[in-house]
């Protein structure tokens, strides 16, 4: 690794900020984010403060012959082990790039079809209630039910195909690394390019789902009848649908940069900290699975009951924080 990519790297171990290491050495921001893009270099005073800080030697810091083979972690058990970090290459990043671009519609498609598997339950439902249509009640129910349970089925296949494709380069989410010579300023490049499109996407698709309420407030103004309330209701999920696909396409791809670049969510802390959270996400969403289609199938007002997943990512927030304090990550 260049000098770059040493200060960048040793800033995250230690969970600082840009800012933070600026104070540190009594620097600007601006300066520190300089020598972490390569567009200047630190002089000798700073370097050695570096090492100083970073707790290794000034070696280190300026050849890109000498790299750290192994550092030292702490288990669950707070018994001290030493294991060896994997490296990146470009190679590596260039394919775990791509595969989370094919994947992201794949994954947002899928999303959408769980959205929208009740449409065609509610819309029939919905007519059934109406003469006009001469469609009864068994027949609304089971059509719709078997277009559920298909469209679902059709979602977790993609889902679990996926996946499998995905989980050899799975550790880069969930294990910390470093990346050889080249590998940080490329994908910081990308990432640049594509936050354009990540900031449109992700704008589009709030929109859609804050105003996809709209048909209902029109239908409630009309006083229409029932089939019509059911179209509405229909349109309102397909809204939704779609707004969420744009989200999750665009948050999947803008999340491989962050993966790799160790940023964000996928920052150091935050993989200790969901190696300790995993079992309780799990479980969590698995409870709200449960409780979605325990209410859905009883009362059947799939117009009503799709609620649950709003509720449960707001709920979500505060129980992981909850749990966080409880179990000391930071």
């Amino acid at each position: 690794m260049i000098l770059a990519d040493k200060i960048t790297e040793e800033r995250k171990k230690n969970g600082w900020s840009q800012e933070e290491l600026a104070e540190k050495l009594g620097v600007s921001r601006q300066a520190v984010s300089k020598w972490e893009s390569a567009g200047s270099m630190p002089d000798l005073q700073r370097i050695i403060q570096m090492a100083e800080l970073f707790g290794v030697s000034t070696d280190y810091l300026l050849r890109e012959d000498i790299v750290q083979e192994e550092v030292s972690v702490y288990t669950d058990t707070g018994n001290h082990s030493s294991e060896p970090i994997r490296r990146i290459s470009m190679e590596d990043a260039n394919v775990f790039l791509d595969m989370k671009k094919k994947s992201a519609p794949v994954i947002a498609n899928a999303v959408f079809m769980c959205i929208i598997s009740p449409v065609l339950l509610i819309l029939l439902a919905s007519m059934a209630e109406e003469p006009m249509f001469h469609i009864s009640e068994n027949f609304a129910a089971g059509v719709g039910v078997v277009f559920l349970f298909t469209v679902i089925a059709a979602a977790v296949f993609l889902f679990i195909t996926n996946g499998i494709k995905e989980s050899h380069m799975e550790h880069l989410e969930k294990e910390c690394f470093e990346t050889e010579y080249g590998v940080t300023g490329m994908v910081k490049e990308r990432s640049r390019s594509f936050e354009p499109v990540y900031t449109r996407g992700l704008a589009i698709g709030v929109v859609l789902c804050i105003i996809s309420v709209v048909p209902l407030f029109i239908v409630a103004a009309m006083e229409a009848p029932d089939y019509i309330c059911g179209i509405f209701v229909c349109v309102l999920l397909v809204m939704i649908a779609c707004g969420v696909n744009l989200i999750v396409r665009v948050s999947i791809i803008k999340g491989s940069y962050d993966t790799l670049l160790q940023e964000g969510e996928f920052s150091q802390e935050e993989k200790k900290a969901r190696k300790k959270l995993g079992a309780l996400s799990s479980a969590y969403w698995c409870l709200a699975t449960a409780i979605y289609l325990g209410w859905s199938f009883w009362t059947m007002q799939w117009d009503l009951t799709w609620i649950v997943w709003p509720v449960a990512g707001v709920l979500y927030a505060a129980v992981s924080g909850i749990m966080r304090m409880i179990v000391g990550v930071e």
